[in-house]
């Protein structure tokens, strides 16, 4: 039997954490969790008394290392599945952008196939597919192309579903927008998730697209109407209601670091989630980069276009919960919960992933102290190992 022992590690879950504990692994599942040293007939891995940490999961991410979900490659996909686990993810939403009808249909198709030929433990798991756009408002595009800009259509959705295989979980829309409050009813009962973003609304415009289904915020603040006192808008809408998990660009950069806390001030670690948002130059030194084709322009640490627009990120996941951690102040449990946890219930896989438990996936993160990955595991296999001897 394929065993291994990870000892010596404080396992952190959303509610607790076992010191100097151990778990065993066995053919990419984890078998026993232990309050003390496991002993193996196999690999004994000594964690040196770091954190273990679920693996992070990132539900918007458009590229990495070269890479975009738009270049409908498999060779894409693989290339961002392999770079992931360096900055402890291990499972991810593939992250379309608003382009022609071709060219989401061309990259949904590669996606979907890209999920049914997955190698275990090869590298991060893609999960699905995240559409974002091009069901969204054309006053709050960003770096959106607003010429493929169309109102939400459920037909349309449902070709691209058929073509995905069925593998589209989440799917980013305007509210405010015509046809938007039938689509999010007809989408939301069919299971996918339906995020608010790229939008306009009004308060009382979020609150019905709640009422009809939709349950997630696309990167608070960021392209959305802000919080007013005569009119709180979608960020408003973010805070107050209960019903919404809440993604969040921690970059310092897309949100200043006390509007990272005054957020999770109001939403939690219950409802908070941490993406990147990342285009393809993350991990590339700067110079210019495209991103659903348009250029973009990659210095000191920012994506922008031409015009100045913020384009995505160049973030990884480990800077992000660092970064996290330090403006919000929050235990190691919270973190799980924004960078794990949350994301496996809204995306329905809580029984394999976001946790430390029996029966589970092997998506295990090592940290340090200051919050660096040192191992990563998928699905059992170490993907990523920052030290030797470890």
């Amino acid at each position: 039997m394929n065993e291994m022992v990870i000892i010596n590690v404080d396992i952190v879950s959303t509610d607790c954490t076992i010191t100097s504990g151990s778990v065993r692994i066995q053919e990419g599942k984890i078998a026993e969790v232990s309050t003390g040293t496991l002993k193996s007939s196999g690999t004994v891995v000594d964690g040196k008394g770091r954190k273990m940490m679920p693996g992070f999961i990132d539900v918007h991410i458009h590229g990495a290392a070269g890479h975009d979900v738009m270049d409908a490659t498999p060779e894409a996909l693989h290339g961002m599945s392999v770079q992931l686990p360096g900055e402890g993810t291990t499972s991810f939403l593939a992250t379309t952008m608003t382009q022609s009808r071709e060219n989401i249909t061309n990259a949904i198709k590669n996606a979907g196939s890209f999920m049914e030929s997955l190698v275990s433990g090869e590298g991060a798991e893609m999960l699905g597919i995240h559409l974002e756009g091009p069901f969204i408002s054309e006053k709050k595009a960003g770096a959106q192309h607003p010429d493929h800009i169309i109102k939400p259509s459920v037909e349309l959705f449902q070709e691209w579903q058929q073509e995905s295989r069925g593998h589209i979980k989440l799917v980013t829309v305007a509210p405010e927008t015509e046809g938007a409050s039938a689509f999010i009813e007809e989408v939301s009962r069919t299971g996918v998730v339906c995020s608010l973003g790229h939008s306009d609304a009004r308060f009382d415009q979020v609150t019905e697209a709640v009422e009809r289904g939709a349950r997630h915020v696309t990167h608070l603040y960021n392209q959305m109407s802000g919080l007013h006192h005569r009119e709180p808008g979608l960020v408003g809408a973010a805070f107050m209601n209960d019903h919404l998990l809440v993604e969040m660009i921690v970059d310092h950069i897309h949100v200043h670091p006390d509007a990272v806390k005054l957020a999770y001030q109001n939403i939690g670690s219950g409802r908070s989630i941490l993406i990147t948002d990342a285009m393809r130059a993350k991990c590339l030194p700067p110079g210019t980069y495209d991103l659903g084709g348009q250029d973009v322009f990659v210095e000191n640490n920012e994506a922008r276009l031409s015009d100045g627009t913020l384009a995505g990120s160049i973030l990884t996941l480990e800077e992000a919960a660092k970064k996290m951690k330090q403006d919000a102040g929050l235990s190691w449990q919270e973190l799980v919960s924004i960078t794990s946890w949350n994301a496996a219930v809204q995306l329905g896989v809580e029984n394999r992933k976001g946790g430390i438990e029996q029966g589970k996936d092997a998506d295990l993160v090592l940290v340090d102290e200051q919050g660096n990955v040192t191992l990563t595991m998928c699905r059992g296999t170490i993907s990523y190992n920052a030290e030797e001897g470890l």
